[in-house]
């Protein structure tokens, strides 16, 4: 849509342009008849941009003054943030990146007014300037307290407010300098007036880890005490329940089934079993989901929280969970040797693993072996630190790896994407304190749980949808065509063939080829930035990343709220046949769910960030390995090897030579020298500098003594 962009800008801005209707414009510029869709999203883009307008009559003419956009704002990691603009008459713009100097004190998720400053195109996003802040999202904030000439001020964590915030009277909460503490905004900083606000909790001394793991709580308003009238609920319901009353239920409770977790897991909320006839050579799959709908009745105090939540959270070194643990690490934990109520598929599939027959029962079951996936692996590969295990459990976990890897082979078959970017997990001293990391491991132990739970989610979506209804679906949408393009140029320039960039066969090919290869992590990154976000949504959409029409979270009710909501909907149709859900309730809720969702996952890499951050402070002038994960005109950003953290070189950093950015290669390359730093690529860095309260670390690019002596490029 870019060239059609143009094209109405060149028409016009020309002097001799007159005002006409849109119809009339399209057919003078080629556009009408089947490009005329095309040429009106472009046309509904340029209004919004403010570069065109149209007067009351409908006829486009040349934009006399700056039109503003209205969207909500979110921060970003490296700094600044993006704008994702309203929808215009139905139509979704594309976010608008703001850059730290242009945010003027918008915090994460305020209402706010843009300023386009830079048109986007395939290879970049539009950027622009917060010019209001309409609404705010919050009025609470998390800071460190300092005095000054006799006053006291907070300077709020992260880089949302330039400058300091007045603090009235701090003595009422005991507060110290250097302690953290959470405060009402009473007056926002803007240019004419200072920020002022009041203190309403004292949190502790700042860098105690378990004070900043309150102060993260407190700034994304994480939920981390149950109510008294939840835990009641929870307490009633656990002294209700008895392991002899099987409720009418199927009875697995002889049956060989395990349990495949996590060394450190405390809640078990899946279980499995497998058998083959030897005969026919035909599968059985049984994947028992711990039945929480059972215990947590719809509308319930215990349902209003758990709604509320939406998610568990999983914090470094603290987990904020979904349900009381009575609930998640008592009644609905699939505890070893202990009776416990389950919703239940059962999947038949042919040798070659194609599904013939689903089940769906409420069932019992008693978990015969707890098991870790490090003992799984090992009792796989027949190492000496392989668990000693019954017979009948030693052939079900061989069958288990023949039937994942033959439903493992069907989905790659179909097109799944798995994009290889390890996880490193951090390690603690004794004071919560990080003293280093190690790579998360995603070996077959762990894709032999995925297949399964996959199988089962996939099984339950398709069920709900034979059966009409509405549900909340696990939707990854299509990425858009033009970052697909821009992937595809940017791999071009590391030597890759690719002709057809929407091609998932291709996209697997371009994944494989350059699994073994040192730009690895370029291309892996690269596609990771093109795709868009996996989200709960009732929309009939699919699950672009695993190839599958028709995907639900089914597998994790302890966890997910949208689970919850599928396995009622499923019982209710075991029930009376049918599974109804409103769909104006359903999309409320997908929103919901996904939202608090993404908060999870901030507060966590928030939190993380800073841990790392703290340790990183004391190896100031050390010299890391690093990947580049981010290019822009004014730096780039590197990731260290070993571990989760990522630190900027500005490119006032870059003192050897002057630097051109070029956004299809993702790009910055010396002018003089020829000197490259390329998305994905590794390089030596040293830590120059780390800045808690910004929560930002400064590095600087080692050359080595060859890349110090090179001379200039004279051709």
């Amino acid at each position: 849509m870019g060239r059609i962009h143009d094209k109405i800008l060149q028409a016009v801005n020309k002097q001799s342009y007159q005002p006409m209707k849109a119809r009339i414009l399209a057919r003078r510029l080629g556009l009408a008849g089947g490009a005329y869709g095309e040429f009106r999203a472009a046309l509904k883009d340029l209004v919004q941009q403010g570069r065109i307008e149209m007067d009351n009559s409908q006829s486009i003419r040349k934009s006399g003054r700056k039109q503003s956009i209205k969207g909500t704002y979110r921060t970003a990691t490296s700094g600044g943030g993006f704008v994702k603009p309203l929808p215009v008459d139905g139509a979704q713009g594309p976010e608008i990146r703001i850059y730290p100097e242009n945010s003027n004190n918008a915090a994460n998720g305020d209402m706010v007014s843009v300023q386009i400053l830079r048109r986007g195109n395939a290879d970049r996003a539009p950027s622009g300037q917060i010019i209001n802040v309409i609404e705010r999202k919050s009025h609470q904030f998390v800071g460190t307290y300092w005095e000054k000439d006799g006053k006291g001020f907070v300077k709020v964590d992260g880089a949302v407010f330039s400058q300091p915030i007045c603090i009235g009277d701090p003595t009422t909460k005991n507060v110290k300098p250097g302690d953290k503490v959470v405060f009402d905004m009473i007056h926002f900083p803007s240019p004419e007036q200072q920020g002022e606000g009041v203190i309403t909790e004292l949190l502790g001394p700042h860098g105690d880890p378990g004070v900043e793991t309150l102060a993260v709580i407190r700034a994304y308003k994480l939920p981390d005490v149950f109510p008294p009238d939840v835990l009641e609920e929870a307490h009633h319901v656990a002294a209700n329940f008895s392991e002899e009353d099987l409720d009418g239920r199927v009875d697995y409770t002889r049956n060989t089934v395990v349990t495949v977790d996590p060394i450190d897991a405390k809640d078990f909320d899946d279980a499995v079993q497998v058998e083959l006839d030897e005969k026919t050579g035909h599968w059985t799959l049984w994947v028992h989901i711990a039945d929480v709908a059972h215990f947590v009745k719809q509308g319930g105090t215990l349902d209003r929280e758990a709604r509320s939540r939406a998610t568990s959270i999983y914090l470094p070194g603290k987990v904020i969970p979904m349900f009381p643990e009575t609930i998640s690490n008592h009644l609905a934990s699939l505890q070893q040797d202990k009776v416990r109520y389950v919703q239940t598929v059962v999947i038949d599939f042919d040798p070659k693993g194609r599904k013939t027959s689903v089940a769906f029962e409420r069932g019992v079951i008693k978990v015969k072996k707890r098991f870790h996936y490090e003992q799984v692996m090992a009792f796989l590969d027949k190492t000496p630190e392989a668990p000693e295990v019954s017979s009948d459990i030693g052939a079900m976990l061989e069958r288990m790896k023949k039937l994942a890897l033959i439903l493992r082979g069907r989905r790659f078959h179909k097109g799944a994407l798995e994009l290889d970017m390890p996880e490193p997990k951090l390690e603690f001293d004794a004071d919560g304190r990080v003293n280093g990391a190690h790579e998360s491991i995603n070996d077959l132990s762990h894709q032999i749980i995925e297949e399964f739970m996959l199988a089962a989610n996939e099984a339950v979506a398709e069920q709900l949808f034979s059966l009409g209804t509405k549900f909340i679906r696990r939707i990854h949408p299509d990425p858009e065509p033009s970052k697909q393009k821009a992937f595809a140029a940017f791999v071009r320039t590391l030597g890759y063939q690719i002709d057809n960039p929407e091609d998932r066969f291709t996209l697997q090919r371009i994944l494989s080829e350059s699994s073994k290869k040192p730009e690895k992590h370029a291309v892996h990154y690269a596609l990771l930035r093109s795709l868009k976000q996996a989200i709960y949504s009732e929309k009939e959409e699919g699950h672009y990343a695993l190839a599958s029409s028709c995907y639900c979270h089914f597998t994790s009710p302890i966890r997910r709220y949208p689970d919850l909501t599928v396995h009622r909907q499923l019982t209710r149709w075991k029930r009376t046949g049918k599974a109804s859900y409103d769909e104006t309730e359903l999309m409320f809720l997908g929103e919901h769910c996904s939202n608090m969702e993404r908060r999870a996952t901030l507060a966590e890499r928030d939190l993380v960030k800073i841990k790392l951050l703290e340790f990183m402070s004391k190896q100031i002038g050390e010299h890391k390995m690093a990947i580049i994960t981010g290019v822009a005109e004014y730096g780039f950003f590197a990731q260290i090897c070993d571990l989760p953290v990522e630190g900027m070189v500005h490119i006032t950093n870059l003192k050897d030579d002057n630097y051109l950015y070029d956004a299809e290669s993702h790009t910055l390359t010396g002018l003089k020298f020829k000197r490259r730093y390329r998305l994905g690529d590794k390089l030596e860095v040293e830590i120059a500098k780390v800045d808690m309260t910004k929560r930002q670390m400064d590095l600087r690019p080692v050359l080595s003594m060859k890349e110090q002596k090179k001379k200039p490029d004279r051709k």
